[in-house]
This record gives structure tokens, C-alpha cells and sequence, in this order.
């Protein structure tokens, strides 16, 4: 078989959510937006639950509604993007909490679904989504007395934890909030990092649950496995793949390997990127393309079936720099032809 193998370890998945749990007296919830980073909502959601988390978070309603037909009821499961038009159905019939964003979708959630619950976003300084403290002010009252299920914000920079931004949205939340009744919530998985001053009622891990920093000790959680099609013994001067990219300075044995950017392999990391083979650091030769990769099997006894691109050895954080993004786009970026593997659970 040619098709390369994403294995999705849900034991490691668990194990860190309990160790971000740990990390506060707070509770804790999950973060599974964008189908769960990219790994499967419906296997990491209902492990999650099983886990311990009963506050879900995702970023639309048709997100929410598909996550509540995979837990059930019993679970909380709020939507970042708030009460948005056309959501009514869903959030009724899927029992979402929208975190309302400005004053309209107040509005629009209390006249099309009075008494329903509700959390609010507040902007303590990211200028993303949320209420700026004007707009608080002027619906403070109000949405208090309708008992909102939370009242949250979000850090910009709290995986650098000595930027100054953090203290100052830190003392912006601070100020919006004190005195209400309501569950807050700050910190995702940088935030319970920074500290007892962030955790407040309510922590919202994400990339920490799937083995992403700015979470140091966790555990891996993505397997990536990628079978060899064919070797070859590419001479001095040859060159190999799309434009001439890489010449081969000696003789030097090729694998071609059956992945590519289709599967969300990024081409941009292809001038540093290495596989493993065993404990064999292999390097990347040339181009990525839309379904091959080159690879230096040079020293390697005998022709593996596999190389490993994503493991023990090299996380999302690792391509991540490679490719000059972030560790949250290699993870959402995975693609569909790979044979989904999970274990543990």
C-alpha cells in the first residue's frame, strides 16, 4: 500500500489533558474547533469526555451541533463566534452556549431565544472578538442579570510569557470583571502556563492537548508514517525532482516517498526537513510535491517500508519551523487520504 498512516495516540491525548488539569484548581475544558485541531472531533471529543472534560469549545454553531450529536447531552459545549445569523436553529435544537460578541448578537439571541443560555466574549486587548470595555459597560447590567453560563477572553501573546501584553490584558479582564457572579475564563494552554493569576474559574487548553507548544511536557500525540515507493542510485551531478532543486554532490541513494502537500506537507519545509528512519535522520532531497517526496537514504542497510515524518522524534513544533508557521497549522493542515489510526482511548 502506497497510502502513508497518521496514527493518533488518545492515551497521550488524555494523559495531557490531566496534566494541564493539574496545573489549576480550575476546571477544565477542551478545545476541539476545526474538527479537533485536524485529528477527529468525534474519537478526541469523546475521549476528552471520558477523561474528565465537561466544557467543550468550538468556533461556529455547525461545529457545535455535529460535537452535541457525538456526546450527547451532559456535556456544556460553547461556540466562539457567538450567536451569528442563521444559528438559531442549531443552537436550540443542539443546546450550544453562543459567547456573545457585541451588543447586536445580545440582541439576537434574547429576542429569537429568550432564556437560552449564553456565555460572553469580552476584548480585554487583542482586538479580535469580544466586547471592548465600552460596550461592556453599557450591557454589564443587563447580560448579568440574565445569569450568562461564562464570561471569557483570550490571550494574544501568552506563549511568550514575559510580554508585557499579558499583565496588561490580565489587568483589563481583571477590571471588566470583578465583582460578577459569573464563571470567568482566560487562559487557553499558554495561559495556565503563566501562572495561578490566569486560571480563574475556567481553563480552555487547545494545542496542549495535542502535543503542541507552548506545553513543553506533553506528550506526543501524531504518528505520521509514510511508506517508500522505490530507491534509486542517483549519481554525482544528477539531479532530483521539479526544477533541478537539489544536484547531487556524490553518489548518493534516493527513496521516493508517497506523501506530498496534498496531504498538507508543507513544500516551504522541504529546504530543511528531514524523516527518520530507525534512529536514521534522512534528509528531504529537493521539491516536495503534490504526492512524493524525495528522500536520502544514503547509509540506511536495506530499504525500509516506511519513514516517519511526524513521532518520538520530530513533533508538530518541529515541521512547524521548518516551514516557517506554527505547529496549529501543520496540525490542522493533515490530510485526508492518510489511514487514520487511532489508538488508546
Amino acid at each position: 500500500m502506497a497510502q502513508a498512516k497518521l496514527t493518533i495516540d488518545l492515551d497521550a491525548l488524555c494523559d495531557n489533558w490531566q496534566s494541564l488539569n493539574a496545573l489549576s484548581q480550575s476546571e477544565t475544558g477542551a478545545v476541539v474547533k476545526a474538527d479537533s485541531y485536524g485529528l477527529g472531533a468525534d474519537r478526541v471529543a469523546t475521549a476528552l469526555a471520558q477523561a474528565g472534560a465537561r466544557t467543550f469549545f468550538v468556533a461556529v454553531a455547525e461545529e457545535g451541533a455535529k460535537l452535541r450529536r457525538t456526546l450527547g447531552p451532559g456535556v456544556e459545549i460553547c461556540v466562539f463566534s457567538g450567536h451569528m445569523p442563521g444559528d438559531l436553529g442549531l443552537i436550540r435544537d443542539a443546546n450550544l452556549v453562543p459567547m456573545i460578541n457585541s451588543i447586536d448578537q445580545m440582541l439576537c439571541h434574547v429576542e429569537g431565544l429568550p432564556g437560552h443560555p449564553f456565555g460572553i466574549q469580552l476584548d480585554s486587548g487583542m482586538n479580535r472578538l469580544g466586547m471592548e470595555p465600552a460596550e461592556w459597560s453599557a450591557l454589564r447590567d443587563i447580560a448579568l442579570a440574565q445569569n450568562p453560563r461564562l464570561v471569557m477572553s483570550h490571550l494574544a501573546c501568552a506563549d511568550e510569557p514575559d510580554h508585557a501584553m499579558n499583565r496588561q490584558q490580565l489587568a483589563q479582564f481583571t477590571a471588566m470583571t470583578d465583582g460578577i457572579d459569573a464563571p470567568r475564563s482566560l487562559s487557553a494552554t499558554g495561559g495556565i502556563l503563566l501562572g495561578e493569576d490566569y486560571h480563574f474559574d475556567l481553563t480552555r487548553p487547545g494545542i496542549g492537548l495535542y502535543g503542541g507548544m507552548p506545553f513543553v511536557d506533553a506528550r506526543p500525540v501524531v504518528r505520521l508514517d509514510i511508506p517508500v515507493i522505490q530507491t534509486r542510485e542517483v549519481l554525482a551531478g544528477e539531479t532530483v525532482g521539479y526544477g533541478n532543486s537539489w544536484v547531487a554532490q556524490k553518489p548518493t541513494r534516493v527513496a521516493t516517498i508517497a506523501s506530498g502537500y496534498a496531504d498538507g506537507i508543507h513544500r516551504a519545509m522541504g529546504p530543511q526537513a528531514h524523516v527518520w528512519v530507525g534512529e536514521h535522520r534522512a534528509k528531504i532531497l529537493g521539491r516536495i510535491s503534490m504526492d512524493l517526496i524525495a528522500v536520502d537514504l544514503t547509509g540506511v542497510d536495506g530499504t525500509p517500508e516506511t519513514v516517519e515524518l511526524l513521532g518520538l522524534h520530530q513533533g508538530v513544533d518541529t515541521l512547524a519551523d521548518w516551514a516557517g508557521t506554527i505547529g496549529y497549522e501543520i496540525l490542522t493542515s493533515l490530510g485526508a487520504r492518510y489511514d487514520r489510526v487511532y489508538i488508546g482511548g
